[in-house]
């Protein structure tokens, strides 16, 4: 293993969960009425982020290679349609479920992966593409990722009634 290489991937894994436990911790602490909330008037819910968050964590999983998707059918709710489009929501309980178990999911494939893993390709970049950009890897897409997480713990920061 190659020790250059070891560190820039240490430091981007724990980003990615620095701000995962970041984001669990205030999920956890965040009452299921206040997720009910817009994260500013006219702006996205709690509860609607929180299922974006799961369907795209879900996406990584197999962005990554660790996995089939188990919430594809969360892509048409909190991907395709904006939050107040009348697609009926699961019940939050079962929304924080999801964010844990996908989770779990996540974070045991991510501690599976070797450092020269990180640089292979992820699995929606073809051969041919990525040859000519050998930069769409594991490792981009965890660190795009993070700072997708980390844009909305910003939001959902603002539906804490005590902050």
């Amino acid at each position: 293993m190659d020790q250059q290489l070891q560190i820039p991937v240490k430091i981007v894994v724990d980003n990615f969960t620095g701000t995962l436990t970041r984001t669990n911790k205030l999920f956890d602490s965040l009452t299921d009425e206040e997720l009910q909330g817009e994260v500013s008037p006219g702006r996205n819910t709690g509860i609607y982020l929180l299922g974006h968050l799961v369907a795209a964590h879900d996406h990584l999983v197999t962005l990554l290679g660790l996995g089939d998707m188990q919430y594809a059918h969360f892509h048409e709710a909190f991907f395709k349609n904006p939050d107040k489009s009348g697609i009926e929501f699961p019940p939050v309980a079962q929304l924080r479920s999801d964010w844990n178990t996908v989770n779990e999911t996540l974070t045991a494939g991510i501690a599976t992966l070797q450092p020269e893993e990180w640089l292979q390709r992820h699995t929606a970049v073809s051969e041919e593409d990525f040859a000519k950009e050998p930069n769409r890897n594991k490792l981009n897409v965890l660190m795009t990722r993070t700072i997708h997480l980390a844009s909305h713990l910003g939001q959902l920061l603002f539906l804490k009634k005590n902050a």
